[in-house]
């Protein structure tokens, strides 16, 4: 029994409820994947696509200023962010959906992308309770319960697709409709569980509000830059290809979720103790978590990686299908994994630039990623002739990253490159030697008890 409660801690947990969104999503992706029709599946995923870039918008502008502001401080200041995240969050979803409505009114082409403008306001209304939930959650370190919102997000959709799968019901204004419902569902939740605080915005003030908007208006550059790293990606595929070539390259961009969950997971758990040692003027605390959780992953992912690698086809097919399994997805899934091990250590600069109060450098970093990422797209596809160059391109994108990060963290940390990979080594050694004391000393109190 004091085995398993020292194997749940905030790590773990963590991990957990970071695996439940990419997991359950890929289950809901592959039924989409086999149900719908391909220009359906187009249609959801360019839905998803420009859907996500607004609520990157939002997420960017507001999690990590609001994780930054909320962690390691009073009870009383704590609700003042909340409260003050809920009316930035609100002006930000009420002028976005205003903007959609005259796009609305004069856009009359493709019915799919209607559709898609239509609601578009509403679900991001209807979202807004989930998200901030779970920015507060990650803030309070509480990631047993940031799993059971997750689940209840993800799971809801799930279980809809499901049933519309069952009653034959898949087409994609049918599976708009399913994701509308279940975002409700996931919107009550988060707010009479309380989870979200949104009674808290009665505490929200003036000053609190300038703070994280004069923060926001860095890290939301940053939000989208980054997501425009994968969507650009998309639509310059649309355009220079065809809709089945988005689906193909989806796919694959979808599957590196596989190095998300840890990614997603480790973030999570060492953004508020950063930003506690930045707090606490302590930099050098704050380099010894960055190094520590971004060498644990690096190291980590290597077999993941290489599993990934060989066992691609097999992968595509189970998830996307026979339909998927005859075309390049695959080994655009092989070249994505030729740059995943730098995921870690770029996203780990990105988030210390952050937690430095230093939102501009990490702007202009994810901004000259996505420069060579489109250039390198075009550049790509002039010499492949096919979307492989368009994956090759990535590459190079996350090089550039790494490479700038390191460059300008230099100039405010003390610490080498190396450094992250020689902490990691040492942190997972002290933990599996801990880990088999722990064992040791269970099995012999058992014996003793018998």
């Amino acid at each position: 029994m004091g085995l398993v409660k020292n194997l749940l801690n905030k790590h773990t947990l963590s991990l957990a409820s970071n695996a439940v969104m990419p997991v359950v999503g890929m289950l809901t992706l592959s039924l989409l994947a086999h149900k719908l029709s391909e220009p359906d599946f187009g249609n959801w995923t360019f839905f998803i696509i420009t859907f996500s870039l607004a609520n990157y918008f939002r997420s960017g502008f507001l999690q990590t200023s609001m994780v930054k502001f909320y962690s390691g401080v009073s009870p009383e200041r704590a609700a003042t962010v909340a409260g003050s995240t809920w009316v930035i969050a609100f002006a930000i979803t009420i002028i976005l959906g205003l903007v959609s409505l005259p796009v609305y009114h004069f856009y009359h082409g493709d019915p799919s992308t209607e559709l898609t403008i239509k609601w578009f306001g509403p679900i991001f209304l209807i979202t807004m309770p989930y998200n901030i939930g779970l920015w507060i959650l990650q803030a309070e370190q509480r990631f047993g319960r940031v799993f059971i919102l997750q689940l209840a997000g993800q799971g809801f959709f799930l279980l809809t697709v499901i049933i519309l799968t069952f009653l034959g019901k898949t087409t994609f204004q049918v599976i708009m409709n399913g994701y509308i419902v279940s975002a409700t569902l996931t919107a009550l939740f988060a707010l009479f569980s309380g989870w979200a605080r949104f009674t808290t915005i009665r505490h929200k003030t003036v000053d609190c509000i300038k703070q994280m908007i004069n923060f926001g208006k860095f890290s939301v550059g940053t939000s989208i830059s980054s997501y425009l790293l994968k969507g650009s990606d998309t639509y310059i595929i649309k355009f220079m290809f065809n809709d089945a070539m988005v689906g193909i390259y989806y796919l694959p961009q979808r599957l590196m979720e596989v190095i998300e969950i840890p990614l997603r997971s480790f973030i999570a758990t060492a953004l508020p103790d950063m930003s506690a040692a930045v707090h606490r003027c302590n930099n050098a605390q704050m380099t010894s978590i960055m190094k520590k959780y971004a060498g644990i992953l690096t190291i980590l992912l290597i077999p993941v990686i290489i599993a990934a690698f060989i066992s691609a086809d097999l992968i595509i097919e189970i998830v996307g299908g026979e339909k998927f399994a005859a075309t390049s997805a695959a080994n655009i899934f092989r070249i994505f994994m030729c740059f995943a091990i730098l995921l870690p250590i770029d996203r780990f600069f990105g988030i210390s630039l952050d937690i430095l109060n230093k939102p501009h450098l990490n702007l202009i970093k994810v901004v000259l990623m996505l420069v060579v990422n489109v250039a390198g797209d075009f550049i790509g596809i002039y010499i492949f002739h096919n979307i492989y160059g368009v994956a090759v391109a990535s590459i190079l994108t996350f090089v550039m990253g790494v490479a700038y990060g390191y460059w300008v963290l230099i100039r405010h940390l003390d610490f080498a490159m190396g450094d992250i990979l020689k902490s990691g080594f040492t942190e997972i050694r002290i933990a599996l030697v801990n880990f088999i004391c722990r064992f040791k000393q269970q099995s012999i109190s058992g014996e003793k008890i018998n």
